[in-house]
């Protein structure tokens, strides 16, 4: 059955749509609600119908002014959320290194390390020694520490959460767009640390305000200066004035320079060249991080030690700058300007003319079609380049596009695997803690949040998603969920079966809350035909989940 389900939706994915005829007023409600949110709530169509469509978007574009206290309130435990890089690597150690440490300053016994016979220690990882173990977890205990995982746990629950239950759906949205678009991995060396400040200080702050200043946020924040190596991009002539011994001398490294034109602004044809790409590198040489793998926090917090409060944090070594004349796509950066060389290269590109049509065409392709309608992609990046790379008077352009309101937009995206679990979730009322359940679903599907290894993050477009394999993890899912068989979320699904007993009426019933009643008449036949009054509203749900419709947005 599963499998039957699945084939019939990989080509439907795949069709671009073919109606002609204007979408209804509640069809641009459900449309509004699908893009710039994480899909319909039950009564949601309704509200946004009472208010008006254009005050509702208005309403979205200006999230500051919404009150979000259910969100607020499901989140207040996380306690990750708010605290710096200091306190995560004191309350949180790595507990191979943790051990080191603290063998190195003698508060373990040697009797950890089981030789006996004068023989020296075996290699490899010291907590595969079972005294070793042993001990580092009575010391986790008596001294109130958690292990690292937690902190993405906690990171990535708090994305759900207020995916799922923020009024301001719209900002989640971009948290998320944005959070892709300048991505970092959880899993390199102490980016887990370092990513609940980017998340709080970085991407959310500035969302929805000037490209400018967001990009200039990424370029100052740890999590990316370590994901992108650039905190150990030193010019060669520093290290040489500087008198490091051979072994800890270090060059420039351009990962950043590189990606900072290729993924974050210009673009693969953005115009730049690889001496281009040097001389940023140069510009950024000094930017780096105090304490970046944290210094022996939570040993150094045992011991009452001070000046261990800025671990993690963002700063200019001018010692290990070029200082040097640099040219960048044809801009002279003089000699001697120290930080200033990098905040130059920032508005050079934040202000290009191929960053407005990069950041433009992603944008389009994300709210409006895999396919960007050229004539928009061009109106959007003139708004972005007469604002001053304005995000949100840039998105105003999309949402009020004939474009954006075509036909042709109206459930043409694919739903990545996180829009999936979120609207779906939302769609059937049901309550969530964001747990590992999700978690565990969102990895199945593709999608682990902050998963993502290489800097492009996860694709945006269908051809990514559509396949035989993901689509039935997606079906899966959909019967999991109805099922209340995802851990730490509830569904009540009495409501949508009114006191119906024949299947038709609860598939139309479910489709209207689901759907919206919006469903093909081949897509309901099909389900018919796999339904008999054995079946119960759980697998109806489960199946509707899975269709081509629920599927796209």
């Amino acid at each position: 059955m599963l499998a039957i389900a699945a084939q019939s939706i990989v080509p439907v994915a795949a069709q671009k749509s073919t109606k002609t005829r204007a979408l209804s007023q509640e069809q641009r409600i459900v449309h509004v609600l699908n893009r710039l949110g994480f899909g319909a709530r039950p009564g949601d169509v309704e509200r946004v119908k009472a208010m008006g469509l254009e005050r509702y978007i208005n309403q979205q574009l200006n999230p500051e002014k919404i009150a979000d206290t259910v969100a607020e309130t499901k989140i207040k435990d996380l306690t990750v959320l708010n605290m710096p890089a200091a306190e995560l690597y004191a309350k949180y150690p790595q507990p191979g290194q943790l051990l080191r440490q603290l063998k190195a300053r003698g508060m373990l016994p040697e009797a950890a390390e089981p030789s006996g016979n004068n023989e020296p220690p075996p290699a490899g990882n010291p907590l595969d020694n079972e005294k070793n173990r042993e001990m580092i977890e009575k010391y986790y205990r008596e001294n109130g520490l958690q292990r690292p995982q937690r902190i993405i746990a906690e990171l990535q629950a708090s994305r759900i959460l207020r995916a799922v239950y923020s009024e301001r759906q719209l900002q989640e949205v971009m948290v998320d767009f944005w959070t892709n678009h300048f991505n970092v991995f959880a899993g390199k060396g102490a980016d887990r640390w370092l990513l609940p400040a980017y998340d709080r200080d970085t991407i959310r702050p500035h969302a929805l305000g000037k490209f400018s200043e967001l990009l200039q946020a990424t370029a100052q924040s740890p999590a990316m200066l370590f994901y992108l190596d650039n905190f150990q991009s030193v010019s060669p002539n520093s290290m040489q004035r500087l008198r490091a011994p051979q072994q800890q001398r270090r060059g420039i490294n351009e990962n950043y320079a590189r990606e900072l034109m290729e993924l974050h602004t210009l673009g693969v044809d953005g115009g730049y060249t690889q001496k281009d790409v040097q001389e940023v590198a140069r510009c950024f040489t000094g930017w780096t991080i105090f304490q970046p793998r944290g210094g022996g926090a939570a040993v150094n917090a045992m011991m009452g030690e001070p000046g261990r409060r800025n671990a993690g944090t963002f700063f200019f070594n001018n010692r290990t700058h070029d200082d040097g004349e640099k040219i960048v796509l044809g801009q002279k950066i003089p000699a001697g300007g120290g930080m200033k060389d990098g905040l130059m290269v920032l508005d050079i590109l934040a202000h290009h003319p191929s960053t407005a049509k990069f950041i433009a065409t992603k944008l389009v392709r994300h709210f409006v079609s895999d396919v960007p309608p050229p004539a928009l992609v061009d109106r959007v990046a003139r708004t972005f380049t007469k604002t001053k790379g304005d995000i949100r008077e840039t998105l105003k352009a999309i949402f009020f596009s004939d474009e954006f309101n075509s036909t042709d937009a109206y459930r043409a995206k694919i739903k990545r695997p996180f829009e999936l679990v979120i609207s779906a979730i939302r769609t059937l009322g049901a309550d969530t803690n964001g747990g590992p359940g999700t978690h565990q679903w969102l990895a199945r599907m593709g999608e682990p949040l902050y998963g993502f290894q290489t800097p492009n993050g996860y694709s945006d477009t269908a051809d990514s998603w559509v396949n035989t394999g993901g689509l039935l993890e997606r079906m899966n899912f959909g019967l999991a969920l109805a099922g209340n068989r995802v851990q730490g979320t509830q569904v009540d699904l009495s409501k949508l079966t009114a006191n119906e007993t024949s299947q038709a009426k609860v598939l139309d019933q479910s489709l209207k809350t689901i759907l919206a009643g919006d469903m093909s008449a081949a897509t309901r036949e099909t389900l018919l035909k796999q339904l008999d009054q054995s079946d119960t509203v759980t697998k109806v749900v489960g199946l509707i989940l899975g269709t081509p419709e629920f599927q796209r947005q």
